[in-house]
């Protein structure tokens, strides 16, 4: 027995009954991924709002929870993260095309300086991989250059690009796993 085969996973045998779930959950996916795909601008905006919505959520939990616990020593943390998280939110939910575009220029610069690392670390261990790893890096140091030689026009439409590429690959990981599940 491989280590490969001693780590396998057991399925429940209800997932098997409900595989046609998962091909519809999967399905589903795949449109909204081509649709976000095909309306980045839109998916865009959508995306920052959603994201300010629970920004705005989580703070409001925030500020119930600072003052459920009575007095202690991290009330007024809790309460300051309350106030960020809601004026972080508001901000994004009232502004999400300014929201997009700063987090695009966070997300290239990201991209940059982690793919520039991840390439020079791959080059510099030579450990198992190593091509792989600075292919990676190669690629995703591309990816922050061009989405920084755009900025900020491509913060209209990179989030919305990259959560329709999410949503396809997760969608089309679904559909696999649903036609593992209905395999005799």
């Amino acid at each position: 027995m491989t280590e490969i085969d001693a780590l396998s996973i057991g399925l429940p045998p209800a997932m098997s009954h409900n595989w046609g779930w998962f091909l519809a959950f999967g399905l589903i996916l795949l449109a909204l991924g081509v649709a976000a795909i095909l309306r980045s601008f839109g998916s865009t905006i959508v995306s920052m709002a959603f994201f300010g919505w629970l920004l705005l959520f989580a703070g409001f939990i925030e500020f119930v929870d600072a003052f459920m616990v009575g007095k202690w020593a991290g009330f007024f943390l809790h309460l300051l993260i309350a106030i960020m998280l809601v004026v972080a939110g508001a901000v994004m939910v009232a502004k999400p095309l300014a929201s997009a575009e700063a987090a695009t220029l966070f997300m290239s610069m990201f991209l940059l300086i982690g793919g520039v690392y991840q390439v020079i670390y791959a080059l510099w261990t030579h450990l198992s991989g190593w091509g792989w790893h600075a292919l990676n890096g190669g690629i995703s140091t591309i990816l922050g250059i061009l989405l920084l030689a755009q900025w900020p026009v491509s913060g209209l439409w990179a989030i919305g690009l990259f959560v329709g590429i999410d949503l396809v690959f997760y969608g089309w990981a679904c559909v696999a796993l649903a036609f593992e599940l209905h395999k005799p």
